[in-house]
């Protein structure tokens, strides 16, 4: 338990938090609809279906409130950049906006269904009231018009034809077409974000969150209707525990004056209009970035049909471990698709190197490989540069970097400024060792790696720093043919599939083997844990990290951090 705090604490203390609000917005609302007096009319048509309906509309204004925050890249970068003088543990926090954005989603579903049901019971019992089939204080009720010194308490005011009252009222009210407006791009969101679709049809997930637009519109409107009507204050006032019986003489005697009822003012865009207005600017400056020039330095087809560009931007800066979004318009003017960069900041230009994951990527690769030699590629818009976890990995005394498949790009940057850093003798380095693991499927994705990792161990041995880099090539996949190359060569110096004297292990690591030697190798050091890879291979190490974590102050401790785009 305690090993989790040092990992998870300040994460669970934020999610208490969130939780605890979400609590208490639905309780407080839910007891002022459900106790308030005057409620108490709107109560008797509607019974506790009423308090069902405005406790999650509460809920809901809240969240709506907090799901662009995490998505707003350039304030988390700015965010992050506040935060460099502050502990490890709240930049962190930063690196989970997409978890937290999720969770948010997830509520807003939640409370969208609730007081969906809501008002359609809601409804139902308008109509029903409005048609004089419930009581006597019902019906007279529902009978309150618009029309002297009245004012109606029942939104349903057609009874001509009682089969098509609720479907009359959904479609024909601003409040029930907007419910069904939202409902509805709500629906396309959460289900085109389900992991298979973004995986296999980004495009799809892509065109569909920015249905967002219209959910927020719609929000911004619902209110507009107001359905939900509330007793005005009159003069005399009008006692609802005397005359609630007494509905025939309401406006005959002193004591009864004819009850008022008016509807609350919208009160959704309170919430919704600073987030929105953060998103505008945000849209805005990535407008701004998609009009800067950008030319290409080089464009490389590496091996396993991994496209390397090598890209050059007026005032670009970079730190270790960033990414950026890239547009190309000849494939699409709205699609925007992250990847880190692999180039150090010490360079005079920034590289990507993009994996053939899609059609989008697919594309991208088909343009470049139909260029003429030495000629420059489409049309290429960059957003960003932003943070993420890979930055802090200068802070630790000890890293760890885990890498699978093409998740080592953001490792490849951070390696090669530690070459240019020993290359200048840089003094700032706080850094004394790394270890770096990279698991892949097949041989061929270590090729375009495998060099940079040459020239690192060569340069750590001119140095008499052969200590400061480990690193463990894991092959997870392999046929007969390429065992059999390996037992033929396996007493060479070198490795037969990198060319590198560190030989590729075949398998995948045996994790708690690895982090023992490291909490051996460094028995009073803070490790830093990086991952870029797939939620599996996270929650193990995540777990990892926690178990072999200490305690004592004064000694090994493992802090888990993970790329997320």
């Amino acid at each position: 338990m305690a090993n989790c705090i040092i990992n998870h604490g300040l994460t669970s203390f934020i999610m208490v938090v969130w939780m605890a609000i979400n609590i208490f917005l639905f309780l407080w609302f839910y007891f002022f609809y459900d106790l308030g007096d005057e409620f108490y009319y709107t109560r008797h048509l509607l019974g506790s279906a009423l308090a069902w309906a405005r406790a999650p509309a509460a809920v809901l204004n809240f969240n709506c409130t907090l799901i662009l925050l995490p998505v707003c890249r350039n304030l988390l970068s700015l965010l992050r950049g506040s935060f460099m003088c502050c502990g490890r543990t709240m930049r962190k926090q930063l690196d989970k906006n997409i978890s937290f954005h999720k969770l948010v989603a997830y509520m807003i579903a939640l409370m969208t269904a609730v007081h969906v049901i809501a008002h359609l019971l809601n409804v139902e019992w308008f109509t029903s009231s409005r048609q004089g089939i419930y009581d006597k204080l019902s019906t007279a009720l529902s009978n309150l018009d618009d029309a002297g010194n009245t004012t109606y308490l029942n939104p349903i005011r057609n009874t001509e034809n009682p089969q098509q009252i609720p479907t009359y009222f959904v479609f024909t009210t601003i409040a029930g077409l907007t419910g069904v407006i939202i409902t509805l791009a709500l629906i396309l969101i959460i289900t085109s974000s389900m992991e298979v679709i973004r995986r296999s049809y980004f495009e799809v997930f892509w065109y569909t969150h920015h249905l967002f637009i219209i959910f927020f519109a719609g929000l911004v409107f619902h209110g507009a209707g107001r359905i939900v009507r509330s007793q005005s204050s009159t003069t005399p006032p009008h006692n609802v525990t005397f005359c609630k019986d007494l509905s025939d003489e309401w406006g005959l005697i002193p004591e009864c004056p004819v009850p008022q009822f008016a509807g609350g003012a919208p009160g959704t865009w309170k919430w919704v209009i600073g987030p929105m207005i953060l998103y505008l600017c945000e849209r805005l400056l990535r407008f701004i970035r998609y009009m800067q020039r950008v030319e290409y330095r080089k464009i490389v087809m590496r091996p396993s049909k991994v496209l390397e560009l090598q890209l050059v931007k007026s005032g670009f800066k970079m730190e270790v471990g960033q990414y950026v979004f890239l547009n190309c318009p000849a494939i699409s003017q709205l699609e925007w698709h992250p990847f880190t960069m692999t180039s150090a900041p010490e360079e005079d230009f920034f590289s990507v190197h993009i994996r053939s994951a899609g059609d989008w990527t697919d594309k991208l690769i088909d343009i470049m490989q139909k260029l003429p030699e030495g000629t420059q590629g489409p049309k290429m818009a960059v957003d960003g540069p932003f943070g993420t976890a890979s930055e802090d990995v200068f802070a630790y005394e000890v890293s760890m970097l885990v890498g699978a498949g093409i998740g080592v790009t953001p490792f490849a940057s951070i390696l090669k400024s530690i070459w240019y850093k020993f290359k200048d003798s840089n003094p700032k380095l706080r850094t004394r060792k790394i270890y770096f693991y990279w698991l892949c499927r097949e041989t061929h994705a270590f090729e375009w790696f495998a060099d940079l990792l040459q020239v690192l161990e060569r340069e750590m041995e001119e140095r008499g720093m052969g200590q400061f880099l480990t690193y463990k090539l894991f092959l997870t996949g392999w046929d007969q043919s390429t065992a059999n190359h390996v037992k033929v060569r396996f007493d060479e110096d070198t490795d037969v599939v990198t060319g590198l004297k560190q030989k590729t292990q075949y398998g995948r690591p045996i994790w708690d083997k690895e982090f023992e030697q490291v909490r051996k190798e460094n028995p009073t050091s803070v490790v830093g844990t990086f991952l870029c890879g797939p939620a599996a291979l996270a929650s193990i190490l995540d777990k990892k990290c926690a178990k072999y974590s200490d305690v004592d102050p004064r000694k090994t401790k493992f802090y888990f951090n993970k790329e997320n785009f």
